[in-house]
């Protein structure tokens, strides 16, 4: 949001608009209401230009007909020009057609939470980060069983690719990052991961996957979708497993690991998402949503008939059981179905849930309202014959499109 070098304070303002009104609108009328109001000097989009004023970012959502959202702006301007610029966005009246009301919450000094950032920390290695003189035998003997683990680790290839002792023998792999990943995933018993160790995919990994059934499990982080997208382009995945967002693989407990393995998507899924938003052009999903596009064979999972069984082993099961019945269903954490209704009925089912819903699998299409609604309720995720009339993706939701 702003550089932490340069940027002195960081201006938080509160937007109302009488009417449903974008990003992009409120972008333009900050310019547009703005331009002369206060001479060459602090002009806005100079101040932009030089880099004494950073991007302006907004974050809005829209209810029953109104907008409303915060605004924040990084000025490495002196105090005094810094509040008249603030000063300046109160006199904003409207938002594209939409009577408007901007109001600054805040000026906060970039510095001096830096300065409490750091205190805070010099308190936490003051209290925890000391080695301590006693010994826990408990502890020693875990680090020595740890220490065999680790051991384990192999490297195969002339690329010396770091790797779990069954990947040479077993039939399906699992691709990390790096080697970090795969002593975490060693750790808890899982001896099938290899390492791509960055961006550039090592050829024996892209052989590997073409010979073994392989599934990518990556960090929970711009990096982690990167390699993603790499790893699809150039090698034959069939699976892709998600981390929670910020989560890294070398810091996630066994039981994130296996509730992550165990929601693995079929590729083909991923793929489908893509090749509808390029039919479409509508914008990009979420990277962990949307990964890029890659050539190959991609698994064709088995339908699951039986409707009167409502728990599924995996998501793409699920997907299966849904799929061309009309139906729509709330899942758990654990993929059992909380509730189950028509896919016109969506809205009205989704009214009595409460924190335990986690997914939506359904046979029908989901609008903006639809979506929405699923964001305010906490879902992780929706799956959807279609998606229509999308014009705000949040972040906070993986989107799957059934084919």
């Amino acid at each position: 949001m702003y550089s932490s070098d340069t940027t002195k304070y960081l201006i938080h303002l509160y937007l109302e608009a009488e009417g449903v009104v974008e990003k992009p609108d409120v972008v333009g009328a900050i310019f547009g209401q703005t331009e002369g109001l206060l001479g060459e000097d602090l002009d806005l989009r100079d101040l932009q230009r030089t880099g004494r004023v950073g991007r302006i970012d907004v974050q809005v959502s829209s209810k029953k007909g109104e907008t409303r959202g915060d605004i924040y702006i990084a000025s490495s301007l002196d105090r005094a020009e810094t509040a008249i610029l603030a000063a300046s966005l109160e006199t904003i009246d409207r938002v594209g057609p939409c009577v408007a009301r901007v109001r600054v919450v805040s000026i906060e000094d970039i510095r001096v939470s830096r300065r409490k950032k750091i205190v805070d920390r010099a308190k936490e290695l003051l209290i925890g980060s000391f080695e301590e003189g006693t010994i826990d035998s408990t502890d020693l003997i875990d680090s020595v069983r740890e220490s065999m683990r680790i051991e384990k680790i192999s490297t195969i290839g002339e690329e010396k690719i770091p790797a779990g002792p069954n990947v040479p023998d077993s039939d399906a792999i699992i691709v990390v990052e790096g080697r970090a990943d795969v002593i975490n995933l060693l750790r808890y018993g899982i001896k099938t991961a290899v390492a791509v160790e960055g961006t550039n995919i090592p050829q024996g990994i892209i052989d590997l996957c073409e010979k073994k059934t392989a599934t990518a499990f990556f960090d929970g982080d711009r990096g982690g979708d990167l390699i993603l997208q790499e790893l699809l382009q150039v090698a034959e995945i069939d699976y892709v497993a998600y981390s929670p967002r910020g989560k890294s693989v070398e810091d996630m407990s066994r039981k994130e690991i296996i509730k992550a393995l165990r929601n693995k998507v079929p590729v083909e899924y991923v793929r489908e998402q893509e090749a509808g938003e390029e039919e479409t052009g509508a914008p990009e999903l979420p990277a962990e949503a949307a990964p890029a596009k890659r050539p190959g064979k991609v698994p064709t999972p088995k339908r699951r008939s039986d409707r009167g069984d409502q728990r599924s082993q995996t998501l793409g099961e699920q997907i299966d059981a849904v799929r061309g019945r009309r139906i729509a269903r709330f899942l758990s954490a654990d993929l059992s179905v909380i509730r189950e209704a028509k896919p016109d009925e969506v809205e009205k089912a989704a009214e009595d849930l409460n924190g335990d819903v986690a997914g939506l699998v359904t046979d029908g299409e989901v609008n903006q309202r639809v979506l929405d609604l699923m964001v305010s309720k906490g879902l992780e995720y929706v799956a959807a014959r279609d998606f229509k009339g999308i014009i705000k993706r949040p972040l906070t939701i993986r989107l799957l499109k059934i084919a």
